[in-house]
């Protein structure tokens, strides 16, 4: 893959806008006091309640990806494991229309905005397709309201394997404080959490360790500045001790290129400093859960 295929295809999320931007941050309701470990993994706090890696392949669609994939550990984790279901992205890649260009970008915000309103079935129910370019702007999936709290699946499973269709919803997203121990207590306290970062060209050949961009002297690079934003999952924490002896502290996310990409469909990137916008924009969400669905 070029570098120009790299930008187009494997990013997708559009700029945050300024409305996104000026959302007030909130900051977890952990005690002050609390003490955050050197090191944190969501998986291993909630077994079975979080969700690995998909591969978005050439659809540029990681905004739908990571909305998806924080929504479903959210929900897992709100729910004390009641409702484990990956959810679709291919459901927000097809029908999250307006500002949700499918696999040709799209906004956040506006899938966040889908979840609350219309909500979404599981990966199960609405697994990828194979065809992205014949198939990604049929909607095979819609949902009504019984006017209780609750919606409900207008169709059966585009994969009629599977039989559960039910409609999976979320909160209005909420916008987590930049400051590093925030997002630390936010994630150890509620669950893994969405990050949008800027994708510079060393990014794609990461294979292991801590990432951190190294400058670039191709002056190709620079003409696709305006398609380098990304969305990806972060679900923890964890120091390393480097060649000098100093510790370097990082972020352990999940990407939306496979597992055969970095570490096992994860990277780890510096913590604390910003890293290619990393800690910029942090947005989590509630699993809506009505009465009759709370453990």
């Amino acid at each position: 893959m070029t570098l120009e295929e790299g930008f187009k295809f494997r990013l997708g999320t559009l700029p945050p806008n300024p409305k996104l931007l000026s959302m007030h941050e909130i900051t977890a309701s952990l005690p002050a006091q609390t003490d955050l470990p050197e090191v944190f993994i969501a998986s291993y706090k909630w077994p079975g309640w979080t969700h690995g890696p998909l591969d978005q392949k050439n659809c540029a669609a990681s905004w739908a990806f990571s909305t998806a994939s924080v929504a479903a550990d959210r929900i897992a984790i709100q729910s004390n494991g009641r409702y484990t279901a990956n959810l679709s992205p291919q459901n927000l890649i097809s029908c999250c229309a307006k500002k949700g260009h499918g696999c040709s970008g799209g906004s956040i915000d506006r899938a966040w905005w889908f979840l609350r309103k219309r909500g979404l079935v599981s990966h199960a129910c609405y697994p990828l397709f194979k065809d992205q370019n014949a198939t990604n702007n049929i909607c095979a999936m819609a949902s009504w309201s019984d006017g209780r709290g609750k919606r409900h699946a207008t169709k059966p499973c585009p994969n009629n394997i599977e039989k559960s269709n039910r409609i999976y919803q979320c909160s209005p997203p909420y916008r987590v404080s930049s400051n590093e121990t925030e997002i630390m207590r936010e994630i150890m306290q509620n669950g893994p959490v969405q990050a949008v970062m800027q994708v510079h060209e060393d990014f794609f050949h990461y294979k292991a360790g801590i990432y951190r961009h190294v400058a670039s002297t191709n002056e190709e690079s620079e003409k696709y500045r305006k398609l380098r934003t990304h969305a990806v999952k972060l679900t923890g924490w964890g120091t390393l001790r480097g060649a000098k002896g100093k510790k370097e502290k990082f972020w352990i996310a999940a990407n939306s290129w496979g597992k055969s990409w970095g570490e096992n469909g994860y990277f780890r990137i510096l913590r604390g400093v910003n890293e290619s916008d990393i800690e910029k924009l942090i947005i989590a969400a509630w699993g809506q859960l009505i009465s009759s669905d709370e453990p």
